[in-house]
């Protein structure tokens, strides 16, 4: 399993040679450092819209990784000088020592956001992050990680212990409710998966999670049927939704939160 590799054919058409070219970047920067490549997000949650979705990866190092060679990474992923086919490059790498144990923390080496829909940014500094974001990230990689090149994520991601993980859902429903810098569907989306996840422990896509949400919840079917129409479009041409159903959505998104945070205690 040192070098295992996920059967491209399970990856999406367009950005499979992107990530094919990323791992060998990485590999060349990283050397004998490299623990793991692995495609996270939509793309491990078989829900990659091309033209909408970013493309998620998740990187493990050894801790004796050079400095200089995140830097040396940064540069060598970074759109234009790769070009990025989808939306975005959502890049996250992680110590062995860091990413082995749960924590709450956001724990990074390097965060890379580069794309010719997002501004580019390579941060160091795990403290200038809200760490909600990496806690729910490393959730996903542990439970559907695709392994690229190296271990399987099982094998290098800890999964997050419970209460973190919930805290962690609760800052993203309530940066979701205050809007700023999400469309309005991904905001609906978003809360579908965590209102599922609170209920079945288990991180769905954001359709599939819509659907099993709109199963049950006819007040917000409407709401929800949209944002899934809306999601399935271009960046560019998402459908408004009504502010007030998307933040009455999320009050009660964020109550089935608060409702399996009193189940365990935290």
């Amino acid at each position: 399993m040192a070098h295992s590799r996920e059967d491209p054919p399970s990856l999406p058409t367009e950005p499979r040679p992107y990530l094919e070219e990323l791992v060998r970047r990485t590999r060349t920067v990283c050397g004998p450092h490299l623990v793991s490549v692995l495609a996270v997000g939509s793309v491990a949650l078989r829900d990659y819209r091309h033209g909408r979705s970013d493309v998620d990866v998740t990187v493990v190092v050894e801790p004796s990784l050079p400095g200089s060679a995140l830097h040396d990474l940064a540069t060598a992923l970074a759109h234009p000088h790769l070009p990025c086919p989808a939306a975005g490059l959502e890049l996250v790498v992680y110590g062995t020592d860091f990413v082995s144990r749960p924590s709450g923390d956001a724990g990074y080496l390097l965060d890379l956001n580069t794309g010719p829909l997002l501004p580019n940014r390579a941060d160091f500094d795990p403290a200038r992050s809200p760490a909600f974001w990496y806690v729910i990230d490393r959730s996903v990689a542990h439970q559907t990680g695709l392994t690229l090149f190296g271990r399987p994520a099982r094998e290098v991601i800890a999964a997050p212990d419970r209460p973190d993980l919930l805290a962690a859902i609760r800052a993203s429903v309530h940066e979701h409710s205050a809007g700023e810098g999400h469309l309005a569907d991904n905001r609906v989306l978003n809360g579908c998966r965590s209102a599922v996840f609170c209920r079945t422990g288990r991180w769905l896509a954001k359709r599939v999670a819509a659907h099993e949400v709109a199963l049950t919840e006819e007040e917000f079917r409407p709401l929800i049927e949209a944002a899934v129409h809306s999601f399935e479009r271009p960046r560019s041409s998402a459908v408004p939704l009504p502010t007030a159903e998307v933040r009455a959505f999320l009050t009660w998104v964020r109550e089935r939160v608060e409702q399996a945070a009193r189940a365990t205690g935290t």
